[in-house]
């Protein structure tokens, strides 16, 4: 008799999606421009390598750790009662064993690179404890996510050459920005949950205009950080080709929703910013090569 019924997913399955691995595209991305901008060309392969294991696993803690921490508020919210821990497709056993694997991944790659890093690796660590509490305690909660992806490149720049000169500090300021920014659009999706909870974002303390007003500011920062980084290092042409791309890709992020208008929500978060973190690493990459 054939069964009707779907196969659950397996547990890798579930863990991927716990973690939202297709997400990895935002930050990656990032930690290579920084890598490649640090030394002016292309890293070595084994640099590359470890970056990578290095994001890999800090990614995943960070995930999981968010999930974990934020497993009651998911489970009163409609739109993420169906996530793993609250429909119990996931105990919490198993996404601590998780947290832990994550964590020992990321150690280990932090050890092979430079030794500096391995006094520097609590500071993201303890970011992605904290963030998940925030949104209890302040509206300043998405400048914190921001901060934290923020540290993807420059986590890089110093991973090989073992200093965060200025220029770093500013690549770092603008993926931080550019988070932050898309973040807040993110936020008008539980809006009235979150109000309903006690929850604070942007969007409770500022509403629709002030989400939009502050992504707009948060974004034309981010173009006047990759300018001044820019400036500061030794680039090329398709840097500065790579760089206007990404801010018309902002400008037409911008364009597909407003006020009373989110129904391309999803194509401005997801898709725009994905093409973006992309776009710009093979400009960057083609002006290393």
């Amino acid at each position: 008799m054939t069964n009707i019924y779907p196969e659950p997913p397996g547990t890798a399955v579930l863990f991927a999606r716990l973690v939202k691995f297709e997400h990895t595209i935002f930050a990656l991305p990032f930690a290579y421009v920084g890598a490649m901008l640090a030394v002016h060309g292309i890293p070595s392969a084994h640099d590359l390598l470890w970056i990578t294991v290095a994001m890999v696993g800090a990614r995943s803690l960070a995930m999981a750790l968010n999930r974990l921490i934020d497993a009651g508020i998911d489970a009163a919210n409609p739109r993420t009662a169906g996530r793993e821990l609250p429909s119990g497709a996931l105990t919490i056993a198993a996404v601590v064993g998780f947290c832990a694997a994550s964590l020992f991944v990321f150690l280990v790659a932090v050890w092979q690179l430079a030794p500096i890093v391995r006094w520097l690796w609590p500071i993201p660590v303890a970011g992605f404890v904290i963030y998940p509490y925030l949104k209890r305690f302040t509206w300043t909660c998405h400048l914190w996510l921001g901060a934290v992806d923020g540290l993807a490149p420059m986590g890089a720049w110093i991973a090989i050459r073992g200093d965060l000169p200025w220029q770093a500090w500013a690549l770092g300021g603008a993926v931080a920005t550019w988070v932050a920014g898309f973040d807040l659009f993110y936020a008008l999706l539980d809006v009235e949950v979150d109000r309903a909870q006690g929850l604070h974002s942007w969007a409770v303390r500022f509403g629709e205009n002030g989400v939009f007003a502050g992504a707009r500011v948060l974004h034309l920062a981010t173009i006047g950080l990759l300018f001044a980084a820019g400036l500061g290092l030794s680039v090329g042409t398709w840097y500065w080709v790579g760089l206007i791309i990404v801010a018309a890709l902002l400008a037409y992020e911008h364009s597909l929703v407003g006020p009373g208008d989110l129904a391309r929500l999803d194509a401005a978060f997801f898709t725009t910013n994905g093409i973006i973190s992309v776009t710009f690493f093979v400009f960057v990459f083609l002006d290393a090569l």
